[in-house]
């Protein structure tokens, strides 16, 4: 199949779209006279509006990762650009789009939300990416399909062949979701990014770099995609507390941090697989472990009654008797591990 121009993917509402703008877009200094925007002149930190491209935020965020800031979007979270993905590329009650399953669950509530429909392709027995299977379920309609790598909840990442060979052969936009890259081996799509006009990479500050509470994600894509997601998207989407705190943490280095929580992982693995109420604890690339237990439910009672919060996944399709655990503090796992090794089913 012939691979289409971007552009024949983008909604054509869209591509007529006259996005909002503001003066700040057009003035380019860092001091001002600020008589633009209705905000109350009196500083308190807060009072001016921030700026709508996080010009400083993308700029630390180029360097960090080694791509131009022409192709970096900065959403409130990723589920923003999740949103936007639906919002740009898929036609209401008329688009498809393809994820894997199980995966993580706002792929499925985007879709909803923006009335498109989802094929979920399952992974393969040994959670392996179902390669072959992902590109036959697409048809006319389908315009995005979504492989998160590592992916939530089996932990595991995707081999960068595979990757590569979906967003060649796929005749759509490929999101691949790397929200946990930071704590896999196995790399990462950016320094390829250049190469393949219709992938879409996702990370976030949420996980590696302890953002979460700031809602601050990334897409990388090609310049011409990024300026859609600029189009669309609110005018201030990321806020001055947000962007002045990115900005500040981005400046620290969290090597240390991902080395004990991978150092942590490795000790995890082996303890809950020592556990005789645990059945299998799987691979992981990412910062959590999915593990098949006797009786998930019971066990999740149990440590739910200790203050010990941990995702019953067993609902997910090829998930049954799991629960998903995130990497704690080394205390923090004690304690889920001591839980863990006195449970009876």
């Amino acid at each position: 199949m012939q691979m289409k121009e971007i552009l024949d993917y983008i909604r054509p509402n869209i591509r007529n779209l006259v996005p909002y703008s503001t003066a700040r877009d057009e003035y380019k200094g860092e001091v001002g006279i600020f008589l633009d925007a209705n905000e109350n002149p009196y500083d308190n930190g807060v009072n001016r509006y921030p700026d709508p491209m996080q010009k400083r935020v993308r700029n630390l965020i180029s360097e960090l990762k080694n791509v131009d800031k022409e192709r970096i979007f900065i959403g409130n979270g990723s589920d923003e650009a999740i949103d936007l993905c639906f919002r740009i590329f898929c036609e209401p009650g008329k688009s498809s789009a393809i994820a894997v399953s199980p995966s993580y669950g706002m792929y499925k509530v985007a879709a909803a939300v923006n009335d498109v429909e989802v094929r979920e392709v399952l992974l393969n027995e040994d959670f392996s990416l179902p390669v072959d299977r992902l590109l036959a379920a697409a048809d006319d309609t389908t315009r995005l399909m979504f492989v998160c790598s590592p992916n939530n909840p089996t932990g595991n990442a995707f081999p960068m062949e595979q990757l590569q060979e979906l967003a060649e052969s796929f005749n759509g936009i490929l999101i691949v979701d790397e929200a946990y890259v930071d704590f896999s081996e196995k790399g990462s799509l950016l320094p390829v990014l250049e190469s393949y006009s219709n992938l879409i990479v996702l990370q976030t500050l949420s996980k590696a770099w302890g953002m979460a509470g700031l809602r601050t994600g990334l897409a990388f894509a090609s310049e011409q995609i990024i300026s859609y997601f600029n189009r669309v998207k609110y005018p201030y989407n990321i806020n001055v507390t947000a962007q002045r705190k990115a900005e500040e943490m981005l400046r620290r280095d969290i090597s240390a941090q991902i080395s004990r929580i991978k150092s942590e992982r490795r000790r995890l693995q082996e303890a809950l697989a020592g556990c005789r109420a645990v059945e299998r604890v799987f691979p992981s690339d990412a910062n959590f472990l999915l593990m098949r237990v006797k009786d998930a439910k019971k066990l999740y009672s149990q440590l739910l009654q200790a203050k010990v919060i941990v995702r019953d996944r067993s609902s997910q399709p090829m998930c049954s008797e799991c629960l998903r655990v995130t990497v704690g503090t080394p205390e923090e796992n004690e304690r889920m591990l001591d839980i863990v090794k006195k449970y009876i089913p």
